[in-house]
């Protein structure tokens, strides 16, 4: 077959995120952008509510309306979860470097999480989401167990599992994300586009650490048109999962990253099951003369075929611009 045109991917991205085709309950995005109601937080008391949790609780359970709740500028020190029965929230600041929900937690990761998102159809915009326990064990920022979820220029950042991304269909865009350790963690389906991902490990620490089980599970972390930096070394991924799936495209890696990628966490056995793959990847740590054999440099059109053929990506009809 002929070689394919360097255009060819990321016309495929524009195609599959179309904007202007129905979401999933059969809405134009365009309605879907019309919020129908307002909830402000303040805490100076100026807003409906002082704490994000205090705005989310006010919002009905199975609510069917968009509901903005707009942050105002401030450190709030909460931990913060949006239930299961409250979908079509849309969580926003103006400026993630002033709008900071932050907490001190460690030990589980289920338990630890600064926010944690369960319900489908949430947004997050302008925020930095952090756990500042530091290293020495898990300490999550941000569980998503949304079924979809959008994050759009948000910080998440703490050192080990910094984001859960556990399981559904989720949308990163232009977000920066730092931690050392497993620090993007889950099974979910998930883009990844223009994000800043920050390695803050002082030895080869893994950044992903995918936890795709079977091979037919329609799941995995695609980053495309990222940047990878760090502080001194990391590699790219190690299995949680003995199928798990991690794919960069058109990013650009710094000389963080390890000359051989990836690791394998001890387990050998994974060298035939994983799915590691990199394509027109750039910069000092993107050369693959020394990558471990069991990661491969896809083609045009095996890496077309991975973005394409995916639930996650054929599911992304309900994505909405911020």
């Amino acid at each position: 077959m002929a070689a394919q045109s360097s255009s060819y991917i990321p016309l495929i991205i524009i195609v599959a995120f179309c904007w202007f085709i129905s979401n999933s309950n059969g809405r134009l995005l365009s309605e879907k952008l019309t919020w129908k109601r307002l909830i402000t937080v303040d805490q100076s008391g100026e807003g409906n509510f002082i704490t994000v949790q205090d705005a989310i609780d006010s919002v009905p359970s199975n609510n069917v309306d968009v509901t903005l709740i707009l942050i105002k500028p401030g450190m709030y020190k909460e931990k913060v979860t949006v239930p299961e029965d409250k979908p079509f929230i849309i969580l926003t600041g103006r400026n993630a470097e002033n709008t900071t929900i932050t907490w001190d937690d460690s030990g589980d990761i289920y338990t630890s999480p600064t926010l944690s998102v369960f319900a489908s159809d949430f947004t997050a915009r302008y925020l930095t989401i952090q756990n500042t326990y530091g290293a020495g064990a898990k300490a999550v920022a941000l569980r998503v167990s949304s079924e979809r979820a959008e994050f759009y220029a948000c910080r998440i950042t703490s050192y080990q599992d910094t984001l859960l991304d556990e399981g559904g269909s989720h949308f990163y865009s232009n977000c920066y994300i730092q931690g050392g350790t497993d620090f993007i963690c889950g099974n979910a389906a998930s883009l990844f586009q223009k994000c800043h991902i920050h390695s803050i490990s002082d030895g080869n620490g893994a950044i992903t650490a995918q936890r795709r089980m079977k091979p037919e599970e329609d799941t995995g972390f695609y980053f495309t048109d990222c940047r990878v930096t760090g502080i001194k070394s990391c590699t790219l991924g190690r299995p949680w999962g003995p199928y798990s799936r991690v794919v960069f495209v058109n990013s650009y890696m710094s000389n963080v990253v390890n000359p051989y990628g990836w690791d394998d966490w001890g387990k050998p056995s994974t060298h035939s099951s994983v799915y590691y793959g990199e394509h027109k990847c750039y910069g000092p740590g993107a050369t693959r003369s020394k990558r471990v054999e069991w990661s491969q440099s896809l083609t045009n059109q095996e890496a077309a075929t991975i973005f394409t053929k995916t639930t996650m990506i054929s599911a992304k009809s309900w994505i909405i611009k911020p």
